[in-house]
């Protein structure tokens, strides 16, 4: 699992973006979150995903929130 923070978050539109620890920004779906409703999340909280192969390339999955 990747750790990251929360970069941009696009609530309307169903998706955002995580920035990892390097400093890339990885794209995410409302449908990735995990343990966590998608339109209460807030920018510059930290999450742990997985990188995942979708057709349009890479992207983070399995986003959870990291508590403390």
């Amino acid at each position: 699992m990747s750790t990251g923070t929360i970069a941009r978050l696009l609530i309307d539109k169903g998706f955002g973006f995580i920035r990892d620890e390097s400093g890339i920004e990885h794209f995410f779906h409302r449908s990735s979150v995990r343990g966590a409703v998608f339109e209460l999340l807030r920018e510059g909280q930290r999450v742990e995903f997985q990188i995942e192969e979708s057709a349009k390339g890479p992207r983070a999955g399995d986003v959870r929130l990291i508590e403390g």
